[in-house]
């Protein structure tokens, strides 16, 4: 089977989209089919052993770490000598708009997948004006494709709002292997802590950008004592961030991948997600791999996963009295910390990738089929 991906976020860029696209292309390989990867070009012609066909484009205004991307003709030569047997946005807007409309002549199944809601995104960057038009475009590319995938309750919810139709679960998983407490590092630990390892060590990773709310977090650190803070990612809100929370004991990491990034997660004690906006947060999964409890707002996949008291708390978007009080009931019993450690460990070995992304497997599979009996009457 061979598999066309389209989506307007790729690599060097680092984020939950991304590393969903990869952890689908591995499988897909591992599982013996061929893969093609549409985005705007960044400058990465590959991925392991997928070719990427890059968009031209130019950086978003906003978000200037992102592109937009405008496949043109030889997009489209391109992608038809690869001759794909199926199509997947990863949530269609300009690349995979495009892509929509690319492979119709195909006669090919295409399935989209929501990523970002980007209604209520415009709206929270001031530009709540066009959110008519964002939420129609989602109606109606989400329509077009043959299924559309939901990763979670409140983002199936969110779709049937905006009309969307064929609608089907797709949630998310972990490597319970590669993310696990044996990774914890005390070497890490006093890299993280700021050389004050026998302090609470909190962990956010992730985007540093406006609508993680990790402003937040400064109500925490001052009014949870023994309290310290790692940030991990970068983003476009770093240096604003790094003044806003000057003089108080808080690490920017920046990025961290591989081993350092599974050793940054056993090492901490507890993973805080204040986000506003999310559609489900992979990175609460691979903390919870890692022993950790979450206090996270109730935004994506969180009213999904998170057990009130048993492997973690959440609060509302926002209600930074709720996070300060979510995360002092967290800390404050040592041997409260590990139960709810062990109980998030036991459910993330629940979520097996291998699994989700066979199921995914099999729905294409089905599809095509489905396409073939057509054509044959």
């Amino acid at each position: 089977m061979r598999v066309a991906l389209f989506t307007d976020n790729f690599l060097p860029k680092i984020d939950g989209i991304v590393t969903m696209v990869c952890l689908l292309v591995d499988h897909l390989e591992k599982r013996g089919h061929e893969t093609l990867i549409v985005a705007p070009d960044m400058g990465v012609t590959h991925y392991r052993n997928t070719p990427i066909i890059g968009a031209p484009g130019f950086p978003m205004p906003l978000y200037p770490q992102l592109k937009f991307g405008f496949p043109v003709p030889r997009t489209f030569f391109k992608l038809r000598a690869f001759k794909p047997d199926v199509a997947h946005m990863f949530h269609p807007a300009l690349v995979g708009g495009f892509g929509l409309l690319m492979t119709q002549p195909f006669g090919i199944p295409r399935v989209a997948s929501f990523h970002l809601d980007y209604g209520r995104l415009v709206h929270h960057f001031g530009l709540g004006y066009i959110e008519p038009i964002t939420d129609f475009l989602t109606w109606w590319l989400f329509n077009w494709a043959d299924v559309a995938l939901a990763q979670s309750t409140p983002v199936e919810a969110r779709m049937r709002d905006l009309r969307v139709r064929k609608i089907r679960r797709w949630p998310r998983g972990v490597d319970a292997e590669r993310f696990h407490p044996r990774q914890r590092s005390e070497s890490m630990r006093e890299r993280l802590s700021g050389g004050c390892p026998s302090e609470r060590l909190l962990i956010y990773v992730g985007r540093l950008s406006s609508e993680k709310r990790l402003t937040d977090l400064r109500a925490v650190l001052e009014q949870v004592p023994g309290t310290r803070l790692a940030l991990v990612g970068d983003g476009p809100q770093r240096a604003e961030l790094e003044a806003y929370f000057s003089g108080l004991p808080v690490h920017f990491a920046g990025y961290l991948q591989g081993e350092e990034l599974a050793a940054a997660y056993a090492s901490a004690d507890a993973f805080v997600f204040p986000s506003s906006l999310e559609s489900f947060g992979l990175v609460l999964l691979e903390a919870m791999a890692a022993g950790l409890p979450v206090i996270a707002a109730r935004v994506g996949g969180v009213t999904d996963i998170v057990r009130e008291g048993v492997n973690g708390y959440s609060f509302d978007i926002g209600d930074i009295k709720g996070l300060v009080e979510r995360t002092r009931a967290a800390l404050h019993d040592s041997a409260h910390l590990r139960q709810m450690g062990a109980a998030a460990r036991a459910y993330a070995e629940t979520q097996s990738w291998a699994q989700i992304l066979d199921d995914l497997i099999d729905l294409y599979e089905e599809l095509i089929e489905r396409r073939r009996r057509k054509r044959h009457g």
